[in-house]
C-alpha cells in the first residue's frame, strides 16, 4: 500500500475516532501530497520516496514552529504543533542514532579522500545522499564538521 493510500485510510479512521490532532496532521499530509501530485511534471501517483521527502519537510516545519512558539510563550500553539509532529513522524523512517551516523560518515569521508575542514563542501552532498531520510541535515552537518576537524 502506498503511503498516499495509507494516509487516506488513516483520515477515515481519525474521523471515526474524532481525533482532531491526528485529523489536522493527516489533512496537512494529504494536502501536501495533492499539491505535489498536481505540480507540473508530476505523475498521477506520488511514490513513497517522494512522500517521505514531503513528510520530512512538513516535520521540519513543525519543529521550527514549535521552537518559535515556545520562545514566544505560546504554549497552546506549541502543543498543537507537537501533536501534529507526532502524527507526521509515524510515517517517516526511523532516524539513525548518532553512533550509526558517525560510522557511515567516517566511511563517506574515507571514500571521498577528505582530510580537512576545507573538504566539507565536497563531502556534505555525498553524506546527505548516503543518509537520505535516515538523519536530519543539521545533525549530519555537525557530525561531519566534528570528523573533519
Amino acid at each position: 500500500m502506498l503511503l498516499q493510500d495509507q494516509i487516506n485510510a488513516d483520515i477515515i479512521t481519525a474521523m471515526k475516532a474524532r481525533d482532531e490532532a491526528s485529523l489536522r496532521a493527516l489533512r496537512a499530509l494529504k494536502s501536501a501530497l495533492l499539491l505535489a501530485a498536481t505540480a507540473e511534471g508530476a505523475g498521477e501517483k506520488i511514490t513513497d520516496e517522494q512522500s517521505i521527502k514531503i513528510f520530512q519537510k512538513l516535520a521540519k516545519q513543525r519543529k521550527e514552529s514549535l521552537e518559535i512558539f515556545l520562545q514566544n510563550g505560546r504554549a497552546e500553539l506549541a502543543e498543537k504543533e507537537k501533536e501534529e509532529l507526532v502524527v507526521i513522524e509515524k510515517y517517516l523512517p526511523q532516524q539513525m542514532g548518532e553512533a550509526e551516523i558517525k560510522n557511515i560518515l567516517a566511511g563517506v569521508v574515507k571514500d571521498a579522500g577528505a582530510t580537512t575542514a576545507a573538504d566539507f563542501g565536497k563531502v556534505m552532498p555525498l553524506a546527505m545522499k548516503a543518509l537520505s531520510g535516515k538523519a536530519d541535515g543539521k545533525i549530519i552537518s555537525a557530525i561531519l564538521k566534528e570528523i573533519l576537524g
